[in-house]
């Protein structure tokens, strides 16, 4: 099967099965989510979206959480994976955002990832739910499911190799939908230790189901 007649089918089974799709994280501005982003790295989305709530009455805006410090904040956000270094990185990113962008999230991928605790994934997650970018955020559903796929070439071993290459075969204007229909195929279907081939839409397509069943083309 050719690459670009995968990618087609693909593209059609997601536009039908989920034509509106979105992040799961909650949060009513680009402050709030890059928090709850910055939150969820190695965490459950719904982890992160029982945290969330009282940590973003309390700081509302960059300027108050600036304010803050640490050892405040870790108190809000200590039952999500690794609460020290996310705290002293919300801190510093309401800090950054203060200093050097008035307090508001910029839209770039350059600007972003100069903030603490903000990486190219959290990055083009930023620029694609906010500001509806081209930017395809890669974790490790992604990774994961790209690979199983056969969307991606074997030598692609980085997250950012990845990217490339679901960026080089999704039209422009799908990728920020893209990145939440791999994201959400990874987390309920095609999962990491049991992937639910029987429940799958798209197994006809997947280069993991055709080896292990056999088929060929």
């Amino acid at each position: 099967m050719r690459k670009k007649e995968q990618y087609q089918h693909l593209i059609a089974y997601f536009l039908e099965t989920m034509p509106e799709v979105g992040t799961e994280l909650k949060y009513e501005n680009p402050f709030q989510l890059l928090c709850a982003v910055i939150l969820s790295a190695q965490c459950t989305d719904r982890r992160v979206n029982l945290v969330t709530p009282p940590l973003f009455a309390d700081f509302p805006t960059a300027e108050v959480m600036a304010a803050s410090t640490p050892k405040v904040v870790y108190e809000y956000i200590k039952s999500v994976s690794y609460p020290n270094s996310k705290a002293a990185h919300l801190v510093g990113m309401a800090q950054m955002l203060v200093k050097d962008f008035g307090g508001e999230v910029p839209d770039n991928l350059d600007d972003l990832i100069r903030l603490p605790g903000v990486g190219r994934k959290t990055a083009n997650v930023m620029q694609a739910v906010v500001w509806n970018k081209a930017a395809f955020a890669v974790d490790t559903h992604i990774f994961r499911v790209a690979h199983r796929l056969g969307l991606v070439n074997e030598q692609a071993t980085t997250p950012f190799a990845v990217e490339k290459e679901l960026t080089k075969h999704f039209p422009d204007e799908l990728i920020p939908r893209a990145h939440h229909w791999l994201l959400l195929h990874g987390r309920y279907v095609c999962q990491a230790r049991r992937p639910k081939c029987d429940a799958c839409g798209i197994k006809e397509w997947c280069k993991h189901w055709r080896t292990e069943n056999h088929i060929k083309g």
